[in-house]
């Protein structure tokens, strides 16, 4: 039997005019959008439509952003498709989780609004950077990271496919650790440093995880009606306090995003469906796994034409 998984993007899958389309045929979209302009305390929909799009790669814009698209997505496809199961990278985990029920739309944008924020403000509490090591392996990466923590703070945040690995840390361990994956007997294919605002994933969050968790602590949570397969370990879980405990461990943890898809695979998801904008997930998925079914759903027309 086919089991499909819903997927949702994180940050960096964003894109001027997202939703637009959505904002424009139906009338379900505009009431998503006016209640997340409220709680916003200003106009998100016009950042998410019309941008400027420097202003919708900032943090605490694109997460909420982000989270809004892909909700309404999954509400307009109704009872066409429905997923067995369902994950998110990063921000996208707490898509998953208002998708699969075990938070309502309210309290989901609440989080990823404070989250957003959180992330932003970390890179003034303690300057951080990522940056995307690709051709190595995990071993590799791990060890080039104990080098690099001589000079400063760096390890690995996402493990995203095979041969490509984001490390994280304060800006002497990343530089260091760049160069030493640039050298015999690494190689590295591409150290390239990301357009982040923090170390995201990484010890250096830890003051912006502190109140995080008092955030998910004071928020209710009910068992997912659908195992929801976390970042923090890739294994699927579904009860309200497993889910607070996974959320509150993600800002210092790796995205374990191919362990968890290969959970998924293992488990008999046959189909994925990247709910969201972009195509950052579909292409980590056809690394992991070549075979895999992969569908997106971005747009009003990938709605009209389920």
């Amino acid at each position: 039997m086919t089991k499909i998984a819903f997927v949702f993007p994180g940050q960096g899958s964003q894109s001027t005019g997202m939703g637009k389309d959505l904002f424009e045929k139906y009338e379900s979209a505009k009431e998503y959008y006016k209640s997340a302009d409220e709680i916003m305390g200003f106009s998100l929909s016009e950042i998410s439509f019309d941008g400027p799009t420097e202003k919708l790669k900032e943090t605490n814009i694109t997460q909420p952003a982000l989270f809004v698209h892909s909700y309404i997505l999954t509400k307009l496809t109704g009872d066409r498709i429905k997923a067995d199961c369902t994950a998110g990278h990063s921000l996208g985990e707490y898509t998953a989780n208002a998708y699969a029920n075990s938070i309502g739309f309210e309290n989901g944008l609440e989080l990823v609004k404070k989250r957003g924020e959180l992330m932003k403000n970390s890179g003034t509490i303690q300057s951080g950077t990522m940056a995307a090591l690709i051709g190595l392996s995990e071993s590799a990466v791990a060890e080039i990271c104990r080098k690099a923590s001589e000079k400063g703070i760096v390890q690995p945040a996402n493990y995203n496919c095979p041969g490509q690995i984001v490390i994280s840390g304060d800006i002497p361990g990343v530089e260091e650790a760049i160069r030493i994956s640039k050298e015999e007997p690494y190689k590295c294919k591409l150290a390239k440093k990301l357009e982040v605002s923090g170390a995201f994933h990484s010890e250096l969050m830890r003051t912006s995880d502190h109140e995080l968790r008092v955030a998910l602590s004071n928020t209710e949570f009910k068992d997912s009606a659908i195992p929801i397969y976390t970042n923090v370990d890739g294994n699927p879980i579904t009860s309200s306090e497993k889910i607070k405990g996974a959320l509150s461990k993600q800002l210092v943890s790796p995205v374990r995003w191919e362990l968890l898809i290969r959970n998924m695979i293992k488990d008999g998801v046959t189909k994925f469906y990247e709910i969201g904008s972009g195509k950052v997930l579909t292409g980590l998925i056809k690394k992991i796994n070549q075979d895999a079914e992969v569908y997106n759903i971005s747009s009003a027309t990938d709605i009209e034409n389920l």
